[in-house]
């Protein structure tokens, strides 16, 4: 009885405090955070300002995510928020130094969505080298029958392919990469002590001994661009960049110059600049493929990610040390 009572009590406790989540994230997610906390859903008050004004000692805690996160002026607006729960490995959309400054938490999803990200980053280079998209719609259209064998398109298996940054990401598409018997080569900062694998100096040295480029590195303000006009000129017109990423990795502009130019042989892309939008010069490009930020889109993932998330908040609510501190 008494343990039943304890837990009786948390729960009421946790019922209590105001969770504001910025974005429809995960339908899992929200749900769960509607049963265990008091859950503000940004996106359904219009006027945010008088929201946050009417409502900024009621919320203590931020759920967010790598698209909608936690900027200056929004933890400046809430002054009881003691923790920020990131749906999310990425942090670049959080102050992080603001939070540390106010001694907010912050928390994040990492390692769970590793494997997801490393499958679609070679879900990417098959689809395009082997032009895989193309050849569903070809087989739909009729056109197979009609038109005869499709064009040939070209071999994965021993290219040369380059990762940019590479942690637990970057790491686990090597190892996918080599078992397609492809030489692995890459560029990190810091280098890594114990890699076994070719290193490079700089990105564009990278790029040009590389017919795939994979971008997998943290977002900094070092590696915003850092896939520019010279690293995608090194890359040249038969190599091919893969972003699963983050959007502000690539130079868009230069992106889409080099691939309508024929200065990039193809691209597959998986986050943009600014989601949901994506230049529409890319959608009439046949050595494109593009995917809407499904990196870790899948059921599995996204329910550990959605727990990870919960119990990073109860813990630091119920006084118990966090899953996946960051600050």
């Amino acid at each position: 009885m008494e343990n039943s009572s304890t837990q009786q009590e948390t729960s009421i406790n946790l019922k209590s405090i105001g969770v504001l989540m910025t974005s429809p994230i995960s339908t899992c997610l929200e749900e769960e955070l509607s049963k265990r906390f008091n859950l503000f859903r940004f996106w359904n008050f219009p006027d945010r300002k008088e929201f946050l004004k009417q409502n900024k000692n009621s919320i203590r805690a931020i759920s967010c995510d790598a698209v909608v996160g936690a900027d200056a002026d929004l933890i400046e607006a809430l002054p009881e928020v003691e923790i920020v729960a990131t749906y999310s490995v990425g942090l670049d959309k959080i102050d992080l130094l603001k939070c540390a400054e106010k001694g907010i938490r912050v928390t994040y999803t990492p390692d769970v969505l590793t494997e997801d990200v490393a499958d679609l980053a070679i879900g990417l280079i098959l689809a395009t080298l082997r032009k895989i998209p193309q050849c569903d719609r070809y087989v739909k259209s009729g056109s197979w029958m009609n038109q005869g064998d499709f064009q040939l398109a070209t071999k994965f298996s021993g290219k040369r392919v380059g990762i940019l940054g590479l942690g637990r990401i970057g790491t686990a598409v090597a190892k996918r990469a080599e078992a397609f018997g492809c030489q692995i080569s890459h560029y990190s900062v810091p280098k890594p002590p114990d890699s076994r694998y070719t290193y490079h100096p700089s990105a564009v040295s990278l790029a040009s001994n590389c017919d795939i480029l994979v971008v997998s590195c943290t977002l900094t303000a070092e590696t915003r661009h850092i896939v520019n006009r010279e690293v995608i000129n090194a890359l040249g017109p038969k190599g091919v960049l893969i972003n699963i990423a983050r959007g502000f990795h690539v130079d868009e502009q230069e992106l889409v110059a080099a691939l309508v130019e024929g200065r990039l042989g193809g691209a597959g892309i998986d986050v943009f600049q600014h989601e949901p939008y994506v230049p529409e010069e890319l959608f009439k490009l046949d050595n494109v493929v593009l995917t809407p930020h499904v990196a870790s889109g899948t059921v599995e993932t996204r329910k550990v990610m959605a727990d990870l998330v919960l119990g990073n908040l109860e813990a630091h609510f119920m006084g118990k040390p966090l899953l996946t501190p960051v600050v």
